[in-house]
């Protein structure tokens, strides 16, 4: 399962309503930092499959979700469970680091 763009009008839908965890990457093009974890990000969602979904949103393209979610710096990411954020991280991390983080919030 490759990792999904979410949009300021899908987040609900996507995120909040989700019937299994969901990992939200916040990140933008022109940001180094998020497009060092990406492929980190696209490995875990094909490693976790249906147990896991893990969407991106471009907080320039949608700065509403971005705002809801107190985000100041990216990337920034953030676990949701049954429509709650159960945990949530900023900056940067090897993938190992994001599997153990991951794994500890579920």
């Amino acid at each position: 399962m490759a990792t999904v763009a979410v949009t300021d009008a899908t987040f609900d839908a996507e995120v909040k309503n989700s019937t299994v965890p969901v990992v939200v990457d916040f990140w933008a093009e022109w940001c180094g930092p998020c497009k060092q974890i990406g492929p980190a990000l696209e490995e875990l969602s094909a490693e976790y499959g249906d147990n896991v979904k893990i969407v991106k949103v471009d907080v320039d393209s949608n700065p509403n979700s971005a705002a809801a979610m107190g985000v100041r710096g990216i990337p920034a990411l953030f676990i949701f469970k049954d429509g709650e954020v159960v945990s949530n991280r900023a900056g940067a991390a090897p993938k190992a680091a994001l599997q153990s983080w991951i794994n500890e919030a579920l």
